[in-house]
C-alpha cells in the first residue's frame, strides 16, 4: 500500500462487508480491517444490493469538504467523510441512483506523478510517428531528451515490441499501422467479422475512439503495471479481444522458439507461427494472432469420455 503515494480508500460491495443487514462480517472487526468512514467505503451498484443489504442508520452518504465547507469537485487537501455511495442503475420501474463523490481511480491504473508524466511522453512521441501525423520529427526532439535522460527512448526496443513498424506507430496486437484519425474517430465495427452483429450497431453510440491506449501486461490488483514501459496506442477492438491477457510481442515468441503448425493425413508438418511458452498465444508472420480464451478444465474421466467420442469423427 506505500506504493500508492497520494493514499488510498479499500472500495468494498455490500455482500463483501455485510453478513446478513446490518451485521458485518466477522472479519471487519479486526483491529487491522479496512473501516468504512475511515480507510474504506462501501459502494452499492444494484437495487438488489441496496435492498438486501441497507446502509446502517449511523450511516452517511460520502460527501467531500474542503476547510469544513462542503465542495462537489475533488481537489488537494479535500476530506472525505461518509460510508457509502451510491452508483445504481435503473431497473425495470426502479431509477437510477448516485450519491457520493468519485472516490478517485482504480488501484490498477495507479501510477504516480512522474511515470503518468513519462508515459504521457511515450504516447505523445508515438502519436508524432502516426501515419498522416501532421507534426514533423523536430517537434518531438524535447520528448526524446526527456525520454532519454529516464533511460526509455528505445525506437529499437519499441520496434521489437510491436509500438513501432517501419518508423511508424503500429497496434502491438494486430501489427497493423496507426494513422493519425484514429486517435480522433470513432470506433466503427463494419470490418469485424468476429464479432457477428457488430456491423450493425448504431454509428457514434460509443464514446471510444478508433484506437485508444493500450497495455502490453494488463493491469491488476497485485501489481503497478500502469507505467511507461508497457503503455502503447492500439486499436480499441484488439484491445476488447486481448482482455487482460499479455501482449505477446512476435520477436519474443520466436526467441522462445515453440513453432506451431499442422500436420495432414500423410504426416507433412506445416508451420504457421509460434506460441507462448503457457500457450495463451500464437502469432504468425503474416499478422495473424490466435488467443486462447478457454483454458482446460476437463477431468481426466471427462476426456477420456470426450477422445472416446471423437473418435467417430477420424478419417480412415
Amino acid at each position: 500500500m506505500h506504493k500508492y503515494e497520494d493514499g488510498f480508500v479499500v472500495r468494498l460491495f455490500p455482500d463483501q462487508y455485510f453478513a446478513s443487514p446490518g451485521q458485518p462480517k466477522p472479519y471487519f472487526a479486526a483491529a487491522d480491517a479496512p473501516k468504512p468512514g475511515q480507510n474504506a467505503f462501501v459502494l452499492y451498484r444494484t437495487h438488489h444490493q441496496l435492498l438486501t443489504y441497507p446502509p446502517p442508520p449511523t450511516w452517511r452518504v460520502r460527501t467531500l469538504s474542503l476547510n469544513g465547507v462542503a465542495i462537489s469537485e475533488r481537489t488537494a487537501g479535500a476530506i472525505d467523510e461518509g460510508e457509502y455511495v451510491l452508483r445504481i442503475a435503473a431497473h425495470g420501474n426502479s431509477a437510477a441512483r448516485t450519491e457520493g463523490p468519485p472516490q478517485g481511480i482504480f488501484a490498477p491504473e495507479y501510477a504516480n506523478e512522474n511515470a503518468n508524466f513519462l508515459a504521457k511522453c511515450i504516447l505523445a512521441w508515438l502519436t508524432a510517428h502516426t501515419v498522416d501525423s501532421p507534426y514533423v520529427a523536430a517537434q518531438t526532439e524535447h520528448l526524446e531528451a526527456v525520454l532519454a535522460h529516464h533511460g526509455l527512448f528505445d525506437p529499437k526496443e519499441w520496434e521489437a515490441l510491436g509500438l513501432l513498424r517501419s518508423g511508424f506507430s503500429s497496434c502491438p496486437l494486430c501489427m497493423k499501422l496507426i494513422k493519425y484519425n484514429e486517435l480522433h474517430d470513432q470506433i466503427a465495427f463494419s470490418d469485424e467479422t468476429s464479432l457477428l452483429n457488430a456491423s450493425e450497431q448504431v454509428a457514434n453510440a460509443t464514446r471510444s475512439t478508433v484506437v485508444n491506449l493500450f497495455h502490453m501486461v494488463p493491469l491488476t490488483y497485485s501489481d503497478i503495471e500502469h507505467i511507461p514501459q508497457n503503455v502503447a496506442w492500439g486499436h480499441a477492438i484488439c484491445n476488447t479481444k486481448l482482455g487482460q491477457r499479455r501482449c505477446y510481442p512476435i520477436p519474443q515468441l520466436i526467441a522462445a522458439g515453440l513453432k506451431v503448425g499442422t500436420v495432414d493425413g500423410d504426416g507433412t508438418v506445416s508451420t504457421f507461427g509460434w506460441a507462448s511458452e503457457n500457450l495463451e498465444m500464437i502469432r504468425s508472420p503474416a499478422g495473424a494472432v490466435w488467443i486462447r480464451i478457454v483454458e482446460d478444465h476437463l477431468s481426466a474421466e471427462e476426456q477420456s469420455i470426450l477422445l472416446e467420442y471423437l473418435k467417430m469423427f477420424e478419417g480412415d
